[in-house]
């Protein structure tokens, strides 16, 4: 199977994947409006081409934090993503840096902090502040030890996101099958002995932590421990002092925010809304974007993950004043559709050939030409 499109592969996951899965991955909070409205934004956006500029050849790399990316694209922290197919998070590192763009590691993934890095050296790490402070100090010090120079916090979790399908299918770790379940189960076989094979995706960061979080607690139980309305900027400040590398902020919608962000002394902020999964009355993270440059200004890296659905949708984000962006859902659509060996690594060159065709027609040789744009006339191509 060819990727032709996002769209399309989303349908073939639809199809190999059981509900239950297939929702975890998919959903959103509440009635999913945030969900939709994150894609949507990206709808109505025009790009003025500019012709006559004799480009054949396209440099897609940039530079983040000092260093050279081959794409302005890489992988978001991904909770359980090993839910869709054993060995996701493995896989999904591997590609990140086979093609040498950043892979986040989350708190809530499938596969540790130390056996990730064996496959991927140059992983960051998505941290999650709960109410257990020193598990917090744990996972800081595992990130540290492991040879993790960048640490992401994420900050918009004060509470666990109301998921209604995974309510509605009884998503639970380990995974236990309802009646409603079993028939999809049983219809979807490759993807059940497999599963059964690996053993039900755990929080591999949790196993020396906490027992029951491995076996019978729910998801929401689970999340509930992990999330903590406790974070605050003077815990924020605390983690600045203690991370002596790179500290990047993410789930910033708010410029106040934003600002303050900045002045805590971060090195960089992700505008995000959690893939929707948060809070169903949150603004499209690119809706976002302009407010939150205006307000830290051209120097200060901003990043940003949420919607991105296509490698023309890279370059609008970009336009819009991100330096980088992220994107998640697609790699594990790619997985559900293709398998560990073949789906990321197809969706990122799918993304990459979009991303080049969108090049083309606005008349950028390099990304960079953007960048450098975007200081004079940040809202235009």
């Amino acid at each position: 199977m060819a990727l032709i499109s996002v769209s399309q592969t989303r349908q073939a996951a639809k199809r190999r994947l059981p509900r239950m899965a297939f929702d975890f991955i998919d959903g959103g909070a509440g009635r999913e409006n945030a969900l939709r409205r994150a894609e949507a934004a990206f709808n109505d956006i025009e790009l003025v081409p500019r012709v006559l500029r004799g480009h054949t050849q396209f440099d897609t790399s940039c530079s983040l934090f000092g260093t050279q990316q081959s794409l302005p694209f890489g992988i978001p922290p991904i909770g359980l993503a090993d839910l869709v197919w054993p060995k996701t998070d493995i896989a999904l590192a591997q590609t990140a840096y086979r093609l040498d763009i950043p892979y986040i590691l989350s708190t809530a993934a499938s596969t540790t902090i130390e056996d990730i890095v064996k496959v991927n050296p140059d992983a960051w790490f998505q941290l999650y502040v709960g109410e257990d402070q020193s598990i917090v100090d744990n996972l800081v010090d595992r990130a540290e030890a492991a040879g993790i120079r960048k640490l992401v916090v994420t900050v918009d979790i004060p509470a666990p996101g109301r998921r209604l399908r995974d309510l509605a299918n009884g998503f639970t770790l380990p995974l236990r099958p309802s009646p409603a379940s079993i028939l999809s189960f049983a219809t979807h076989p490759t993807w059940c002995f497999a599963t059964l094979r690996a053993g039900s995706p755990k929080v591999a960061n949790f196993a020396n932590y906490s027992a029951g979080s491995q076996s019978g607690t729910s998801l929401a139980r689970l999340m509930t421990r992990q999330t903590s309305g406790r974070l605050n900027w003077a815990i924020l400040s605390d983690l600045r002092r203690r991370w002596k590398g790179i500290l990047v902020v993410k789930g910033v919608l708010n410029p106040l925010d934003a600002r303050r962000i900045v002045d805590s002394g971060a090195d960089a902020l992700i505008v995000s809304s959690h893939g929707g999964r948060q809070f169903e009355a949150a603004p499209a993270p690119l809706t976002a974007l302009s407010a939150i440059r205006d307000s830290v200004g051209l120097n200060f890296p901003v990043l940003m993950d949420g919607g991105i659905r296509s490698g023309t949708d890279v370059i609008v984000a970009l336009n819009h004043g991100a330096d980088y962006v992220f994107v998640g859902r697609p790699f594990l659509y790619a997985v559900a559709a293709l398998g560990v060996t073949e789906g990321p690594d197809q969706m990122a060159e799918l993304l990459r050939t979009e991303l080049i065709n969108a090049m083309a027609q606005l008349g950028l040789g390099t990304i960079s030409e953007l960048i450098e744009r975007n200081e004079q006339k940040p809202r235009g191509v």
